[in-house]
C-alpha cells in the first residue's frame, strides 16, 4: 500500500497528476509521427481553422510568443505548415497547414478516440469531466492572483 504523501488531498495536483498522464498516453503514438504533445494540440487548432494568425494561435493555446515562436518554428521545419506574412499588415503573421501537415491530419484523426477507449470512461463521464475542467479553467484565468 503507498504511503499517504497529503498531495492527494489537493486538486491541483491531481489536475496536474492527470494532465502529465494523458500528455504520457499520447506520446508514443506522437513519438512516431516526430511530433511532441504541444506540437500535436497546434496542428489540431490549425487544421480546425484552416488558416489563423500566430496572435489567434497563441491566445487559443494559451501560450505566449517566446513559446509558440520556436513551436512553429519546427513544424515549419517539417514542412507541416507554412507561415506567410499579411499583405495589408506585415506584423500579422498568417498559419496554415501544408500538403504533409494535411495528410498527417488524416493519419492522426482517430487518435483522441483510441486513447479514450484506454480510460475505460463512459461518455456521460466524459462530458462531465471536460464540463467540469472547462469551469476550472475559465474560474482560474479569471480569478485574480
Amino acid at each position: 500500500m503507498q504511503q499517504s504523501t497529503g498531495l492527494e488531498q489537493m486538486i491541483c495536483f491531481e489536475l496536474y497528476a492527470a494532465s502529465r498522464a494523458m500528455t504520457s498516453l499520447y506520446r508514443p503514438a506522437l513519438d512516431t509521427h516526430g511530433l511532441t504533445y504541444p506540437q500535436y494540440v497546434a496542428l489540431r487548432v490549425i487544421w480546425h481553422r484552416g488558416r489563423i494568425t500566430v496572435r489567434d494561435l497563441g491566445t487559443a493555446l494559451r501560450l505566449d510568443s517566446g513559446t509558440l515562436s520556436p513551436l512553429l518554428k519546427r513544424l515549419e521545419t517539417q514542412g507541416l505548415i507554412r507561415r506567410e506574412r499579411g499583405t495589408d499588415d506585415e506584423r500579422v503573421v498568417w498559419i496554415s497547414s501544408t500538403p504533409a501537415g494535411t495528410a498527417l491530419e488524416q493519419q492522426v484523426a482517430d487518435l483522441p478516440q483510441r486513447l479514450a477507449c484506454a480510460l475505460d470512461l463512459t461518455v456521460e463521464d466524459f462530458t462531465t469531466l471536460q464540463h467540469l475542467l472547462s469551469r476550472i479553467r475559465g474560474a482560474a484565468t479569471t480569478t485574480p492572483s
